[in-house]
Formats: structure tokens, C-alpha cells, sequence
């Protein structure tokens, strides 16, 4: 696990969609205590949502994203941003 990058899902949420190129290529990923879902109102996105925030970050990856979703990071958690 790393610092950043796609939140590791329950493996129920993959149970039916295995076959779904889009969600084996965000398993490819190393996953993170924080990322682009976590910081976009987590708590408000449904699945779809999510894996779509988590193909952008694989996509756009570079060093500056993965500081500047550190840095939203903290912001959202002082805030409680997104949570229930």
C-alpha cells in the first residue's frame, strides 16, 4: 500500500464485474490511504462514481497530483468533507 492512489475496495463490491476491463485496469493500481475519491465528496459517490475518480488518478498520475492530493487530503479532514 502507498501513500496515494485508489482506496482498496471490499472484494463484494467486485464480486458480479470482474469482467469489466475498466475495473481489472483500476486494480492495477497500488492502492492508497488517499486519493482523488477521497477527496471528491467520498460519501456522496455511488460505485460508479468512484471507479471513474480512480481511472482519472491512474491516467494523470504524476508526482505533483499525488502532493497535491495530500494537501486536499488534509483540508478534507479538518473540514469532514464528504463524510456521513
Amino acid at each position: 500500500m502507498s501513500i496515494v492512489g485508489p482506496r482498496p475496495r471490499l472484494p463484494a463490491e467486485f464480486k458480479d464485474v470482474m469482467q469489466r476491463p475498466d475495473i481489472v485496469r483500476r486494480l492495477t493500481a497500488k492502492p492508497g490511504l488517499a486519493g482523488v475519491w477521497q477527496v471528491s465528496g467520498r460519501a456522496h459517490n455511488d460505485f460508479e462514481e468512484a471507479l471513474e475518480l480512480d481511472l482519472y488518478y491512474i491516467d494523470h498520475w504524476s508526482f505533483r497530483f499525488d502532493l497535491e492530493l495530500v494537501a486536499r487530503t488534509f483540508w478534507v479532514v479538518l473540514n469532514a468533507h464528504g463524510a456521513y
